[in-house]
């Protein structure tokens, strides 16, 4: 027992553990919906507060590395400050998305107990990625993730496009995941290890050796990225997500759309940027094809279309272009990914909210036409969702204007300057839907058929909503908190 390290893993525990208390308390003790707030609540600000004391712990005595096995020389899990900030978003992200879609719990009654359950796996699988130091348990918290998201996909079932959600995302899903694994299958034939550190991990594996052929490798590693392409919904690997983001229940996309984003991103980040640095001449390539690929079609279709979700699923594969924008300079380009990630997901969250409390939180289509006249409807929304859509097109005095400007100067500082043009004309672009939004909410008359019907928003909603506005608005004007613990959130 002296040998376990409980700090690195303590948040999964807790996440599993509350998981065990809901389900218990509903099927044992007859418990409702107060009390399953109460344990999801308490789990999720538990979990936060860990990663505050992982930090300090680091603070103190550095970065660790955790051995599991073959004497414990595998390492399995690493604490740094890239894990902890990472772990750290994703129990955000996903607290407040569960606290913004909470209307859906109390509408599925006993099966509510199920579905947080669910969403607690899912944040606990997404945490294991971001912390993993081996590639193996990297894809058990991807699987943990995946098939928790799975359920949720299509858990209202009574409506035809939520099981056709379901069944795209666990398919599509299932193929990215087998190309991931076959990408670490390759990487083992070609360095003899799966663990990123230690004495035979890929980095000692390359710096004391050199590949002569290296084509084994170099197609592991190209289907480890469209592995996790496919979780970020970069192009061309984004075709599920329209579907599932329109076909899911509107409570549930909040953490689908950005969970899954932190987790891919760090993952992907810490395997390329690490465990194949040595690498970065020829993965930089795919990645800067890959971004301005994603930029591209996700401005173009996105521009197309008439459902809300659907505009916010391109809309994410532009986003995700522009992140893999900072991902190409490597290292250097960490604090912009960071900074960018961490305040796009709370603006995806809070848009996400907004199109659950128009459409339902169990609602699939959400048309751009019922955002007519929101502002006679409900000047609240409207100016939150104005806010959001500002941030989202990058417009000074938001977070999105400083997330591109540090992507932009990251990719120009490695020496990619046609790939920030590329994306510098696709944000300006793209400023066509998000304004489009505001023009509908404002200067357009409401539907008759919907301008006597009022908008109620439960409380939980309200408050999640809130705290995604503000985080959005605060970190535009004063961005420099993030920053300085952005440029320390570098990996081992």
């Amino acid at each position: 027992m002296n040998e376990i390290a409980f700090l690195p893993i303590a948040a999964e525990i807790l996440l599993l553990g509350g998981a065990v208390l809901i389900l218990m308390a509903a099927v044992t003790l007859n418990l409702g919906p107060r009390t399953w707030a109460i344990i999801a609540g308490t789990t999720l600000g538990l979990s936060f507060l860990v990663a505050w004391v992982q930090w300090w712990r680091i603070d103190d005595v550095g970065s660790q590395i955790h051995y599991t096995g073959d004497f414990l020389r595998t390492p399995m899990v690493v604490m740094d400050y890239f894990s902890v900030f990472g772990g750290g978003l994703v129990i955000a992200a996903g607290g407040i998305a569960l606290l913004g879609g909470w209307r859906l719990v109390g509408s599925l009654e006993k099966r509510g107990a199920e579905y947080v359950a669910l969403v607690l796996l899912a944040v606990a699988g997404l945490h294991i990625m971001v912390i993993s130091a081996n590639l193996i348990l990297m894809f058990i918290g991807l699987e943990t993730a995946s098939i928790a998201l799975y359920v949720v996909a299509g858990f209202t079932r009574d409506r035809p496009d939520s099981d056709e959600a379901a069944i795209k995302y666990f398919l599509l899903g299932s193929f990215a995941s087998a190309l991931f694994l076959y990408g670490i299958a390759l990487t083992y034939a070609a360095t003899g290890s799966t663990s990123i550190y230690g004495p035979t991990g890929i980095v000692a594996f390359f710096a004391e050796r050199a590949i002569t052929e290296p084509g084994v490798l170099l197609i592991g590693i190209a289907l480890m990225i469209v592995g996790l392409g496919f979780k970020v919904s970069a192009a061309p690997f984004h075709q599920w997500a329209p579907d599932v983001y329109q076909g899911a229940p509107g409570a549930a996309v909040p953490l689908m759309a950005s969970g899954v984003k932190i987790a891919g991103f760090a993952a992907m980040a810490r395997v390329l940027t690490v465990a194949f640095d040595a690498s970065i001449s020829d993965w930089a390539q795919v990645i800067s094809a890959l971004a301005a690929l994603s930029v591209v079609v996700g401005t173009l279709f996105a521009i197309a279309q008439s459902d809300f979700k659907r505009m916010l699923a391109y809309s994410g594969v532009a986003h995700a272009g522009f992140m893999l924008t900072a991902l190409v300079a490597g290292q250097s380009g960490v604090p912009g990914l960071w900074f960018y990630l961490g305040t796009y997901a709370f603006q995806l969250i809070g848009t996400f909210i907004i199109a659950s409390i128009i459409s339902g939180a169990a609602g699939g289509a959400s048309p751009l036409d019922s955002y007519r006249g929101l502002a006679k409807r409900s000047p609240v929304l409207a100016g939150a969702l104005a806010v959001l859509m500002l941030a989202m097109g990058g417009i000074p005095l938001t977070a999105g204007f400083v997330g591109k400007v540090g992507v932009f100067a990251a990719a120009i500082d490695a020496g990619y300057l046609w790939l920030a043009i590329v994306g510098l004309v696709s944000a300006v672009a793209g400023l066509f839907f998000y304004l489009r939004l505001i023009v509908l909410a404002y200067f357009n008359d409401p539907d008759p058929a919907l301008a006597d019907e009022p908008i109620t928003a439960p409380r939980s909603s309200r408050l999640a909503l809130a705290v995604c506005v503000s985080f959005t608005f605060l970190f535009g004007v004063l961005p420099w908190p993030l920053l300085n613990l952005t440029s320390e959130a570098l990996p081992l």
